[in-house]
Order: structure tokens, then C-alpha cells, then sequence
């Protein structure tokens, strides 16, 4: 049933995703309503919520766009259920703001194949990932894919190479020219930020610990699929994929990397994630085995969802 719901992009897709959005969202925001009584604290909630909302139109335009996907909308439903696992995500407004930015970079990155304003989807690329590595600064190792998208498709122009440090070099100059204006330490925030912290012993009780075994087993069966599967999908989005799974282990590396550590990080490696796992509903043949699927994917959301509330 849940395929069939899905299986077309519809209105009513878009609108049971969003509402299934601001439910999720809001459940788990009452559970400290002291956020209610501050115009600002409501404010900064909204923001989130919006850009959460971005997130998910983002991912659709990404997918359909570069035929990663046909017209259907698994791979929002995907990215929901995914998004559940981890719910304490909807109070990290770092992390949220950094993830928007690199969807907005990946979009550029997936869509270089078609080789048209390559350099400025390259810099435009750099300039996104080098503006979420502010908000978390191991972000900044997605530059790595960007590298690997020139190397993919316009390596033979020397030019396209150097672009990225000409962005480096834009947002560093806004930057300074941003902590003058608000009077802030620009080197000390850089500094305390760039710190590796490579301990995986965060979890605070048995439930995030439990919804990161989860997690981690969806990650290997979606994963290991997309890897046996890739030579028999269409040639033409083979690099597409190539820089999908890249991204992803790129996202593992932030988020060993990264100090504070939460499964909050691990938002960076759901996006990708997310397209391998539409992809490989689209691949099965047999409804029944989608279904299963879906269905202990569901039960899987909610049930860490729930636990952790």
C-alpha cells in the first residue's frame, strides 16, 4: 500500500509528507515548552522548522532533476523516516543550517554532468560547503567532493581547480569583514571549532545508542545494495551515484571528526543515504519485498522516534 501511494508524485504526497513533518516536529518540541513564551525562541524554532521544510523540496529537486529517481516520492518519504531516527536534530539549529547549505552545493555537484556553466556550479558549489563549514567546520571536508566532481567531468581545465580556493577566499573575506562588523574573535571561532574529537562514547541513554545500532544496519543493507547493484543501472548515472556514495562517506568522516558529537551529525549522511535507499526501492521488482521494506523501516522510525521522547 505504501508503494502505491508513493509511487507517483502527487500533491497528496507533498502535503502527507509536510504534515507528517510539522506533527514530528512539533511532538518533539513540546516536550520543553518553555521555547513558547519567548518571541525569539519561537522565532528561532520557525526558522528551523522552515528550514527543514527547504530540506525536503531540496532532495525532491535533486533526485528528479538529475534522474536519480523517477516521478515518485520515495525519496522524501525516505528522507522523513530517516529524519526520525534522530529526532534531537530538530534542536540543532548548527547542524540543520549547515545540512541546507550542502544540499544546495550537492545540487550544484550532481548537476555538473551536463557540463553546462560547469564553472559556476563548481564555485557556487565550494562557496556552499565552505558556508555550512561555519555553522560545522568538518563540513569542510566535502570540498573533497568537489575535487572528485572535477576529476569526474572538466578535469582537463586547469582553471576549474583553482575555483574552490577563489571561494575559500570569498567567504573568508565576508567573514573577517562579518566578525568586524559584530565585534567577535574570527580566529578564536575558527580555533575552537577545528578540534578532532575521535570518541564515540556521547550517548546519554540506551535509546540513542539503540536508534545508532538501527541506524547503522539500515546504513549497511541500503549501502551494500547501491555497491552490488550500481554496474547494472544506466550508464548515464553511474558518476551521479559514484559522487552519492562519496558524499556519504564524506558525511561518516564529519562525523567521527567532530567534537560535541551527537547523532545530530549523523544528518550530513542521511541525504545520501536517502537517494541510495529510493534507488533501491526502484530497483526491486517485486511489490512485496518493497513493502517489507518500507514497512520495518517504518516501525523502526517510530519506534526510536517515540523512545527517545
Amino acid at each position: 500500500m505504501i508503494t502505491s501511494v508513493f509511487k507517483k508524485s502527487t500533491p497528496l504526497n507533498y502535503s502527507l509528507v509536510v504534515i507528517l513533518i510539522l506533527v514530528f516536529f512539533f511532538l518533539f518540541q513540546i516536550q520543553e515548552p518553555s521555547w513558547m513564551s519567548s518571541y525569539f525562541s519561537a522565532f528561532e524554532k520557525i526558522s528551523l522548522l522552515c528550514f527543514v521544510l527547504a530540506s525536503f523540496f531540496l532532495i525532491n529537486f535533486i533526485v528528479k532533476k538529475n534522474g536519480l529517481n523517477k516521478d515518485n516520492g520515495y525519496a522524501i518519504f525516505f528522507y522523513l523516516l530517516l529524519l526520525l531516527f534522530f529526532p534531537t536534530i530538530f534542536t540543532n539549529p548548527n547542524v540543520i543550517y549547515a545540512n541546507f547549505f550542502l544540499l544546495l552545493a550537492l545540487r550544484r555537484l550532481i548537476s555538473l554532468q551536463s557540463l553546462k556553466a560547469s564553472k559556476e556550479k563548481i564555485f557556487d558549489a565550494s562557496f556552499w560547503i565552505l558556508v555550512a563549514s561555519l555553522f560545522q567546520f568538518w563540513c569542510i571536508l566535502f570540498l573533497i567532493l568537489v575535487f572528485i566532481s572535477i576529476i569526474f567531468h572538466v578535469s582537463r581545465d586547469y582553471r576549474n581547480w583553482v575555483l574552490p580556493f577563489i571561494a575559500l577566499l570569498g567567504v573568508a573575506l565576508l567573514f573577517v569583514t562579518t566578525s568586524l562588523m559584530f565585534n567577535f574573535d574570527a580566529i578564536k571561532f575558527i580555533q575552537d571549532r577545528a578540534v578532532i574529537d575521535l570518541r564515540i562514547d556521547y550517548f546519554k541513554n540506551n535509546y540513542e545508542n539503540g536508534a545508532f545500532s538501527i541506524y547503522v544496519a539500515v546504513v549497511l543493507f541500503f549501502l551494500v545494495s547501491m555497491l552490488t547493484t550500481l554496474s547494472n543501472r544506466p550508464q548515464i548515472v553511474h558518476t551521479s551515484y559514484k559522487k552519492v556514495i562519496a558524499c556519504f562517506f564524506i558525511a561518516v568522516f564529519v562525523f567521527i571528526l567532530s567534537p560535541n558529537k551527537s547523532n545530530d551529525l549523523l544528518l550530513f549522511s542521511i541525504t545520501p543515504l536517502t537517494i541510495m535507499a529510493s534507488s533501491h526501492i526502484e530497483y526491486m521488482q517485486q511489490k512485496l519485498n518493497k513493502e517489507i521494506v518500507f514497512y520495518v523501516l517504518i516501525c523502526c522510525s517510530l519506534f526510536t522516534f517515540f523512545s527517545q521522547l
